[in-house]
């Protein structure tokens, strides 16, 4: 999760974050070199004595120009739609969770199992226990298996909703009336925490997300309590 006054992003838990990361890397890159050599180019022109300026009309530096950024443009383009497209992917799930945006919680049905479903409420800060952090802990966590591709499935009953987590570089809006999906692996255990991304009334700031990742093993004890 974020620490107070984090300046990148949050570390990567699934496959599709760290890729999300690294496109990161790699655009930015390309933002800092072109930044450097504009600077260049305009300290260059305030501090050197122009001798030649009939260069500037030259065909060679107007073909230099315009391939150049044609270049930059398609080596961010071709990284950025192999992620998009491995983010639409859905490789044959191995459990689907159906979320339901409310003003302003969450509700979660576990459509593999005949009656696993629960609503996850924000739990106000008077009953946080020491440890727990504000505005991000809830009543009833989202409990999934790590290591396994899991399809979430989102949606609203009422308003606009954005279910987001960081960590595992998702975010999908929950639109009434409209089916969303997405994947998450997760390959490692932990909490994970998000929040709403999308305005959605007085509320909008207090309907967190915390899934919990485990080993299969634990999860399966997890959801035979609950039945």
């Amino acid at each position: 999760m974020a620490y107070p006054f984090q300046m990148g992003l949050q570390d990567a838990t699934s496959p599709i974050m760290e890729e999300l990361l690294h496109f990161h890397d790699h655009t930015l890159m390309i933002v800092f070199l072109i930044s450097s050599l504009v600077l260049y180019i305009i300290s260059l022109m305030l501090t050197t004595k122009l001798t030649h300026t009939s260069t500037m009309d030259a065909q060679e530096v107007e073909t230099i120009w315009t391939i150049l950024p044609a270049i930059i443009l398609i080596l961010i383009a071709l990284p950025s739609l192999r992620i998009l497209y491995m983010m639409d992917e859905i490789n044959n799930p191995s459990l689907t969770v159906k979320t339901m945006g409310h003003q302003w919680y969450w509700s979660y049905e576990y459509t593999d199992y005949e009656d696993l479903s629960f609503d996850s409420y924000m739990i106000p800060t008077q009953e946080l226990k020491p440890g727990e952090l504000r505005l991000l802990e809830v009543d009833n966590r989202v409990v999934l298996p790590m290591e396994l591709t899991i399809r979430m499935l989102i949606s609203s009953e009422d308003v606009l909703h954005s279910w987001a987590v960081p960590s595992l570089g998702l975010k999908t809006d929950a639109i009434p009336g409209r089916l969303n999906q997405t994947t998450l692996m997760a390959m490692r255990p932990g909490l994970y925490y998000g929040q709403c991304s999308e305005i959605c009334g007085s509320n909008h700031s207090f309907m967190p997300i915390v899934l919990e990742l485990v080993p299969l093993s634990h999860f399966e004890k997890w959801s035979a309590s609950l039945l």
